[in-house]
């Protein structure tokens, strides 16, 4: 073989070894740097502009007590005894102008011990030079020395190493820059979503207030701080039994707080009023990191504006109702008066005319009826006589008004009695026998013709239970959670009766629930319903 062809080869094989060797060190290099973060025994974070944790490394952890998912996100100063000295230190003239800067103080670590330390920051600043956070970095000064000896000897053993691999090294050193620069602009944009995040928090319609899992009021944005007419501000970091001395906070922890326990409970849409014309409706929310709660949400919803519409809705609706009552009775007695003759006889084919009238008349009464039922219960002047009775003649009452339906539907009613005695329950005749009622009716109305409806009691102890179920049309699953809401009424229940104002069982649920009790159902479409209610009893 020609001899400059073997100086070539061995030109290029010895390029190759060079070129693994560069790899290698890499290699070496990204495993050092790994090491160093993890292994380093100085304490150090990162910080936004805001003061607000970016991340830490696991020596910061130990030191503190806090754990990465603990810290990050929340406000360094934290850590510190005298907070309003740190923020000196970020808003400092030498801060600024020299780009670092160190102090002794006081740290409180997690298991609120005091330890003294050197904190030492310095500015981090982006392309454009402006300032886009800091790193934060504690030394424990009764171990310092230890620790800088320490560091010195593996600093210069691994300073040593690099040294001498530095000119081989040059290209796996730019490739590993590159790598960082991609490494900063992730965390540049990561930081850029925190603070879209923020501003969102910030001009949210509704009043927020984050809680951490201590109880400590960590965020509050602008929409709070107005409802409120408090500076906030003051009070971030404050813990909740502190907050409700406060007079403006004294209600919604009242509210949000379990009398037994002082803890933050779950709750939706709670209303609760702040004053003679603010209405908020109270959530509380929980927010999970994997598994665990990582704090809690308070969102404060304005419904003053709606409560005042729903107010002149109401006095609207009480007023119509009230001016169609007179001149309805009076068709009714009139019409009356010709079905029964007392003006002169009328031919079959009239008689047809004027019971469709007088049908169709009662009906409207009784919508307007249903009305003012409505407006009774929005204004809370619903109950009027409670006294203390037997629930059964009530219900063989109701159910011997509708003896009339009962037969033109060809239903069959049982009313399945109880050998032993039912305790008395106090209640108010008149709406408890409008309640039973409309369930009764309820069940008879769609129920197929030559059906089943089933009536019955039970006592469990300190409460009567009442029960009536159909095999009937039942209610679809998709409309059952609005079945107890104002004029709802289900398409198959409109399908099989046209007539009905969707009021009945919105009535039927204040009416129990004013008299302590609870409602319930249980159904499926195409088999039949059963709905549930109980009463206190009177000897409970």
């Amino acid at each position: 073989m020609p001899k400059q062809i073997e100086e070539k080869l061995g030109e290029e094989d010895q390029k190759d070894q060079l070129l693994q060797m560069a790899i290698d060190d890499l290699r070496d290099l990204d495993l050092y740097i790994q090491e160093l973060s993890t292994f380093l025994p100085l304490a150090f974070c990162a910080i936004n502009p805001f003061g607000l944790v970016i991340t830490v490394n696991l020596a910061f952890q130990t030191f503190t007590g806090f754990k990465e998912s603990e810290i990050i996100g929340g406000k360094v100063e934290i850590l510190f005894l005298d907070k309003e000295k740190f923020r000196n230190l970020l808003s400092s003239r030498e801060l600024k102008e020299e780009g670092k800067i160190s102090k002794e103080m006081r740290l409180v670590t997690k298991r609120k011990e005091e330890v003294p330390v050197s904190v030492s920051i310095a500015t981090r600043r982006g392309e454009d030079k402006e300032v886009i956070g800091y790193f934060v970095a504690l030394f424990d000064v009764s171990r310092f020395e230890e620790l800088r000896k320490g560091l010195e000897k593996k600093v210069k053993e691994r300073t040593k190493d690099l040294e001498i691999r530095t000119e081989e090294i040059a290209e796996s050193r730019l490739a590993l820059m590159n790598i960082l620069e991609d490494v900063g602009e992730a965390r540049k944009t990561a930081e850029n979503e925190r603070e879209k995040t923020l501003t969102i928090i910030t001009n949210f319609s509704d009043g927020l207030l984050l809680f951490d899992k201590a109880d400590n009021l960590s965020l509050a944005n602008f929409q709070a701080e107005k409802y409120l007419n408090i500076d906030i501000k003051k009070m971030i970091g404050q813990n909740i039994s502190e907050i409700i001395n406060v007079p403006a906070f004294k209600k919604i922890i009242e509210c949000i707080t379990d009398s037994k326990s002082s803890k933050i409970k779950r709750m939706y849409r709670q209303e609760l009023a702040l004053g003679k014309e603010s209405i908020f409706e109270i959530s509380t929310i929980f927010p999970e990191e994997g598994k665990q709660e990582s704090g809690i949400l308070v969102v404060l919803h304005d419904v003053s504006r709606e409560k005042v519409v729903e107010k002149l809705k109401t006095e609207f609706v009480s007023l119509a109702a009230h001016q169609l009552r007179t001149p309805l009775s009076a068709i009714k007695w009139t019409l009356k008066m010709l079905l029964d003759g007392d003006l002169g006889e009328i031919g079959k084919e009239q008689r047809e005319y004027v019971e469709r009238t007088y049908q169709s008349n009662e009906r409207m009464i009784s919508l307007v009826n249903d009305l003012l039922n409505v407006t009774r219960i929005e204004e809370g002047r619903y109950l009027y006589k409670p006294v203390l009775i037997d629930i059964e003649p009530v219900i063989d009452f109701v159910i011997n008004s509708l003896k009339e339906k009962v037969e033109k539907r060809k239903v069959k009613v049982v009313f399945t009695r109880l050998k032993k005695k039912l305790p008395k329950a106090k209640v108010d005749v008149e709406k408890i026998r409008l309640a039973i009622h409309n369930l009764i009716n309820n069940a008879i109305s769609y129920t197929h013709v030559g059906g089943k409806v089933t009536v019955s009691l039970k006592n469990n102890k300190e409460e009567v239970e009442f029960r009536v179920s159909d095999n009937g049309i039942g209610i679809s699953k998709d409309e059952q959670e609005r079945v107890f809401t104002k004029f709802f009424r289900g398409n198959n229940a409109v399908r099989k009766e046209t007539t009905g104002t969707g009021l009945g069982l919105y009535i039927t649920k204040n009416v129990i629930e004013a008299h302590g009790g609870k409602i319930w159902f249980k159904s499926e479409e195409g088999k039949g319903s059963t709905f549930y209610f109980t009463l206190p009893a009177a000897n409970n």
